[in-house]
């Protein structure tokens, strides 16, 4: 039996995510707990990347946990600094000061992984 193709929106739609264009809006939320040094940090990193790597496409949100609580539970928060990246797709979270920037580039999608290059194998297996 032969499977029917998918409808034209639902290709479009899939073909979206998948371009993931250098255009795109980043939405990201920043969990904290006051002003302890790593939250401060925190604030300070993710903002100096966002400035360096995408200046005017991002909406940075700073929530204090300590202030508004209820916003940490549909988040499923339990341990600050969390950062949350909402948009483009696919939903990723971080956790920590935020002062690894290739983890966080790499962790937002803005620079692709690269594998690290494997040593030919000798013929003695060694």
């Amino acid at each position: 039996m032969k499977r029917s193709k998918a409808p034209d929106s639902t290709r479009a739609f899939e073909d979206a995510l998948a371009a993931k264009p250098d255009g795109a809006r980043y939405r990201l939320r920043l969990f904290i707990t006051g002003t302890t040094p790593k939250c401060v940090r925190a604030i300070r990193n993710i903002r100096a990347i966002c400035e360096a790597n995408l200046p005017g496409r991002y909406d940075l949100e700073v929530i204090d946990i300590y202030q508004h609580p209820e916003q940490a539970m549909p988040e499923q928060i339990v341990v600050t600094p969390t950062l949350v990246k909402k948009l483009p797709l696919p939903f990723r979270r971080m956790i920590g000061d935020l002062s690894d920037n290739e983890r966080v580039l790499i962790g937002l999608d803005i620079v692709r992984r690269s594998l690290p290059a494997r040593a030919p194998k000798s013929e003695d297996g060694a």
